[in-house]
């Protein structure tokens, strides 16, 4: 069997310049990353909001599994099959994290004949845009601690402070350590830890940052920490908000790519969606909708965080509006919901199906709160029965909701026809204003309840005693008023990853609110979700190797 990296390898990709020139993006618009990758200066970005508009639609899923249902795969396959009828598709998708690259799954760069190239570059260092994240914001926690050291002119409660290091990379022993021991020399001693780069809220500002100055702006806005009078200190009181955003300057600017068929892709920022907002820049996508005709955007995991957060945090602070939705639903991930073992998954069994579908029906009515009447595209895989496959489409279309399976792992853009004619005629509706789940003016707490009750399906929300001591320093400080991000476990409607299909009875446990006023929003976390993840007992790294002439296996 041909592996993923083994397809990509054998791909003959077209010059980046070429792809750019289909675009109407000439040699002074780019900076070339080599034959395949360039990044797009800003004033390309600031030509294209000015010129006609193309439809946006979102890509997102069913609750996933451990195994990947093919989100990426979908958007990519539907990107070339809108090709092959003659319909300028474009993608805008974000940067795969080192941490689950080397982690959980290898790859994230789609699959089979359905990906993003070249993909080994963009699973792995890329263009350096995580590493500069990274690099902020390790600048500014450094200048945070060099502040502390000598002095303390602003008080600064060493007990209080927020802002925490990043790394690329899953490994837990950094969630909670001590820092500054040793002696006076090196530093303050204080209890510190890391997160991952991208739930950090620099990875958050990249990514909702309309140009350099608001990323200026909003690096400015964070939050570091309380005073001893409660106050909050933020990065400008450092005076360090303009060293970070040198770091980003060249972060902030696109990355053009293309898929195995040539089809133009801007791949372009990274956050998580269970632990951050979920979806890439701004600026990328304000770029493609410029220059295409559709524009699919991948927002992570499924509707209830990355489709919720697109709509209640991105299109209400860029204004950005959806035409159209997909959602990603697969046979064997519809079985795992109804309580088919990990083993069972590619046999047939219409039973488990049935009772997986509560999970896909709860995420077509998230979708339909938010304001969007989704495609639902049923990725086939080669172990589904026609049975299976037909029961889905037919569940979907008796609950009003169009359907179509596609095989572009397979057979690429030509796999996904029917379903790209299918979204094609769903989007020559009008499209209607993004349905938020809150109102700007609605107390915090009530903003947390409409979500977890109306979108996860709760009965209701309980704060243990550290989130409400939390909440307190947020509400003393004036920053309650801002947008919610729940950052809860992927695995499940709920805040319990063990809990499948759509459950019911269940109360959100809050465990502790953090202030991320430059992204905008405040981070809500919920269960037992943790910002830094760890590696497993076998990560995918222990099965990648490189031989003596640089080819890479076992990249996915």
């Amino acid at each position: 069997m041909v592996t993923d990296i083994e397809l990509a390898q054998a791909a003959r990709l077209r010059p980046i310049v070429d792809v750019a020139a289909d675009l109407g993006l000439g040699p002074q618009d780019l900076i070339l990353r080599g034959d395949h990758i360039a990044k797009v200066r800003l004033p390309a970005v600031e030509r294209a909001k000015k010129g006609k508009q193309g439809r946006l639609v979102l890509v997102t899923g069913t609750t996933p599994t451990r195994f990947g249902e093919g989100k990426t795969l979908t958007a990519v396959g539907l990107a070339q099959a809108f090709g092959r009828l003659d319909v300028k598709g474009l993608l805008t998708l974000r940067e795969p994290s080192l941490g689950p690259v080397f982690g959980v799954k290898g790859g994230a760069a789609g699959g089979g004949r359905s990906q993003v190239l070249p993909m080994e570059d963009i699973n792995l260092h890329f263009t350096g845009d995580l590493h500069a994240v990274t690099a902020a914001n390790n600048l500014i926690a450094a200048v945070l601690d060099a502040h502390l050291f000598h002095g303390n002119a602003l008080s600064i409660d060493a007990r209080r402070i927020l802002f925490q290091r990043c790394l690329d990379m899953n490994d837990r022993q950094l969630r909670a350590i001590v820092t500054g021991l040793g002696g006076p020399k090196n530093g303050v001693p204080r209890e510190d830890g890391f997160i991952i780069t991208a739930a950090s809220e620099v990875m958050a500002i990249l990514c909702l940052a309309e140009d350099m100055r608001d990323l200026k702006d909003r690096l400015a806005r964070i939050v570091v920490g309380f005073d001893r009078d409660g106050k909050a200190v933020r990065a400008k009181d450092l005076g360090v908000s303009g060293a970070a955003t040198i770091l980003l300057k060249d972060a902030l600017m696109p990355n053009l790519v293309q898929t195995m068929e040539g089809t133009p892709a801007f791949v372009h920022g990274g956050p998580f969606a269970n632990i951050a907002h979920g979806h890439n820049a701004i600026v990328a996508d304000k770029l493609a909708l410029g220059m295409g005709d559709v524009v699919l955007t991948e927002a992570g995991f499924a509707a209830d965080l990355g489709g919720e957060k697109f709509v209640d945090l991105v299109c209400r602070q860029s204004g950005l509006t959806l035409a159209g939705s997909v959602l990603v639903a697969s046979v064997r991930s519809l079985k795992h919901h109804g309580g088919a073992k990990r083993r069972d998954l590619e046999t047939e069994d219409l039973k488990a199906l049935e009772k997986g579908l509560p999970n896909l029906d709860a995420h077509i009515a998230i979708l339909r709160r938010l304001g969007l009447t989704p495609v639902v595209a049923v990725n086939r895989f080669a172990k589904d029965t026609d049975r299976e496959v037909a029961f889905v489409v037919e569940h979907c279309q008796d609950a009003g909701v169009r359907a179509a399976p596609h095989t572009v792992y397979a057979d690429g853009g030509k796999g996904g026809i029917e379903l790209a004619k299918v979204l094609l005629d769903s989007l020559k509706a009008s499209p209607g204003k993004p349905r938020f789940t809150y109102k700007d003016a609605d107390p915090f707490e009530e903003k947390v309840a409409k979500v977890a009750t109306e979108i996860y399906g709760a009965e209701g929300v309980a704060y243990d005693a550290a989130a409400l001591e939390d909440l307190e320093r947020v509400r003393d400080a004036g920053l309650d008023g801002l947008p919610v991000c729940i950052a809860k476990t992927q695995l499940s409607l709920s805040d319990d990853e063990t809990r499948r299909g759509a459950p019911t009875g269940w109360t959100l446990r809050v465990r502790g609110v953090r202030p991320s006023a430059g992204a905008g929003f405040l981070v809500v976390i919920a269960g037992d979700i943790m910002r830094m993840p760890g590696l497993g007992a076998e990560p995918a790294a222990l099965g990648m190797d490189i031989d003596e002439d640089g080819r890479i296996k076992g990249l996915f």
